[in-house]
């Protein structure tokens, strides 16, 4: 929950790029938080849901124009996604990792769990992971995010 991650960063005063004390910066991660809800991660679940949950629930194969659509709707996204809050920088609220990169990157690997590797064909956004993995630690994402990596082996 983001209203969690909120009070952890405060409670806890981490490091001040987590959560910038710097007005325009603490902007830039609120604005990403307030917009991922229905957008990231909004359709990155969708996918997830589309393509891996829904066949396990049904035991019925999913139509491919079904797919075709929530994977459209996760495109449209990803490109606001990268036009509006990476732009040229390095980070979402600029040259450092915050809370809305941790955020969106985590939303982002559901799709990846589910065998859609949205980076693959996106130079910026595959550049921007890696610079988060390298930020949190990559044992720490991996091991994060193990459980979701695998949901293909369902």
């Amino acid at each position: 929950s983001i209203a969690i991650l909120l009070y952890l960063a405060r409670k806890f005063k981490t490091p001040d790029h987590w959560y910038p004390s710097d007005l325009q910066k603490r902007a830039r991660v609120d604005e990403y938080l307030s917009w991922q809800h229905v957008n990231i991660r909004g359709k990155g679940s969708k996918l997830f849901l589309t393509k891996v949950l829904l066949p396990l629930l049904t035991g019925q194969p999913l139509p491919p124009e079904k797919l075709e659509g929530v994977t459209e709707e996760l495109n449209v996204v990803l490109k606001q996604f990268e036009e509006k809050f990476l732009q040229d920088k390095p980070f979402i609220a600029g040259s450092e990792i915050s809370l809305a990169d941790l955020v969106a990157l985590v939303e982002l690997m559901q799709p990846v769990g589910a065998g859609y590797d949205l980076f693959e064909e996106r130079p910026k956004l595959a550049e921007w992971r890696r610079r988060v993995e390298e930020a949190v630690g990559k044992p720490l994402f991996q091991e994060a995010h193990e459980g979701i990596l695998n949901t293909k082996n369902l």
